[in-house]
């Protein structure tokens, strides 16, 4: 097969199954885009990868969110505060990202892989408090919690160059205790805000591969509609799902970091 027709083949199958996972289980994009894109699409720099995978995944998001946005599911005051907080940290981390070894920075990249999908693995089902909302009467109880969670939640995003949904979710709930469906939709501001404040500072710097990009944001787009319409008709099995997808982030972090040791040693 032609190198250019197998490349965008592969970049647009990847950016199916990052839409997918965004519309089937509310997150996971992010922390598939990177390792797609190094050892499926073959992007040589993981600095590329990084500045690539948060541009599509940032307009996967955004047009889940109009999905949830739709459905009436987005704690929009929460999520603004959240995801304005967690600008500032994002652009912190993504400079502090691009002044690291790339290899090493994929060694830690794959580590968090590892955590994130350990802590999916104890997620809490539904429940919380539906008709939670930012006001003047709860601004002084929320506001703390929300700015300084999504500040830490966007420093970590804009560092590995992840949209951060899995950590956006259980941060949400922590500081507000909306329930499981309400996380998901408000989260995914954050994602989409995260993952252009990172694709920024990595396109300023040249780090992107536009062509890549677009290929997985369109075939992202196929690929959130199929997951949404397949959420809705296995509903009763999606914690199933969340377990089966753990197991695979946990799986694709520890063959990452475990190529990354070699580097990891040489920094240490």
């Amino acid at each position: 097969m032609d190198p250019a027709l197998a490349f965008g083949l592969l970049a647009v199958l990847s950016g199916m199954l990052v839409g997918l996972s965004l519309g089937l289980i509310g997150g996971g994009g992010s922390i598939l885009a990177v390792p797609l894109l190094l050892y499926v699409v073959g992007v040589g720099s993981p600095h590329i990868a990084i500045g690539t995978g948060a541009l599509a995944v940032a307009a996967n998001a955004a047009f889940s969110l109009a999905m949830h946005a739709r459905a009436h599911t987005v704690k929009w005051p929460c999520a603004l505060v959240f995801a304005a907080a967690g600008i500032a940290g994002a652009a912190l981390g993504a400079r502090l990202g691009k002044a690291m070894n790339g290899e090493v920075l994929l060694a830690l990249f794959g580590g968090v892989m590892v955590l994130v999908g350990a802590a999916m693995f104890i997620r809490r089902g539904q429940g919380g408090n539906p008709d939670v909302r930012l006001d003047r009467a709860s601004a002084p109880r929320l506001l703390p919690p929300l700015a300084g969670t999504g500040f830490m939640v966007g420093g970590l995003s804009g560092f590995f160059g992840i949209g951060g949904g899995f950590l956006i979710v259980p941060g949400l709930i922590t500081a507000t205790a909306m329930p499981m469906l309400n996380a998901i939709g408000s989260s995914l501001v954050s994602v989409t805000v995260f993952g252009l404040t990172t694709a920024t500072s990595y396109a300023i710097s040249d780090l992107i591969d536009w062509q890549a990009a677009g290929l997985m944001v369109a075939g992202g787009l196929a690929g959130s509609l199929a997951g949404l319409a397949l959420a809705k008709r296995l509903a009763g099995s999606r914690q199933a799902l969340s377990v089966v997808f753990a197991a695979i982030v946990i799986a694709t972090g520890v063959y990452i970091v475990w190529s990354g040791i070699p580097a990891m040693a040489a920094f240490l």
